[in-house]
């Protein structure tokens, strides 16, 4: 059987999210995983670098969930990342801890899917910024696995019950995409 580990970077999940905690809500009740909530867990930040790698080295598919935060992953999450996936551990001539595991990337964005095309407000489609993470999952020995994004989910609208309405089946779609997108791994 597949072990699954998904790791939660939003900075702060049930005061400061909407789709990210729906996300991760219904990926819990329809996908067998290890769930870790990174700003419960560790709220100082300082995290357990032997625990996580332990779980790194026991899961054989990572997904990443996150809100996209200027571009990239959150603070919390990067912070993670740096403590934990080290030199010896995860890279480096002895690093093979991660070697073979496959890597997914799920995020969500305030701003609209479409706003993330070539010559667009953003200027980048958004493949465009997920090269450093896919350089990563590259560092690490990981396959890269590919991402589920969805854009549109601004934590700015829950006030507007039609738009809370639509980003909430939005969020329930993401978390099913993903869900489907780890079985066919």
């Amino acid at each position: 059987m597949t072990k699954i580990l998904v790791v939660s970077g939003h900075t702060d999940l049930q005061k400061n999210s909407f789709a990210n905690k729906i996300i991760l809500s219904r990926l819990e009740e329809i996908m067998p995983a290890e769930y870790v909530y990174l700003d419960t867990e560790y709220p100082d930040w300082k995290f357990d670098a032997g625990r996580e790698q332990d779980r790194l080295r026991n899961a054989d598919v990572i997904v990443i969930q996150f809100p996209f935060f200027w571009y990239g992953v959150p603070s919390l999450l990067h912070k993670w990342m740096e403590e934990v996936f080290v030199h010896g551990f995860s890279h480096g001539s002895k690093g093979k801890a991660l070697v073979g595991k496959k890597f997914l990337v799920s995020f969500t964005s305030g701003a609209p899917e479409e706003l993330y095309t070539a010559g667009g407000v953003q200027g980048y489609p958004v493949d465009d910024f997920l090269i450093p993470l896919k350089q990563f999952a590259k560092a690490c020995g990981m396959i890269w696995a590919g991402y589920v994004y969805s854009g549109g989910l601004s934590y700015a609208s829950r006030h507007d019950d039609e738009k809370l309405q639509l980003m909430k089946e939005k969020a329930l779609l993401h978390a099913e995409r993903v869900a489907e997108m780890v079985k066919s791994l």
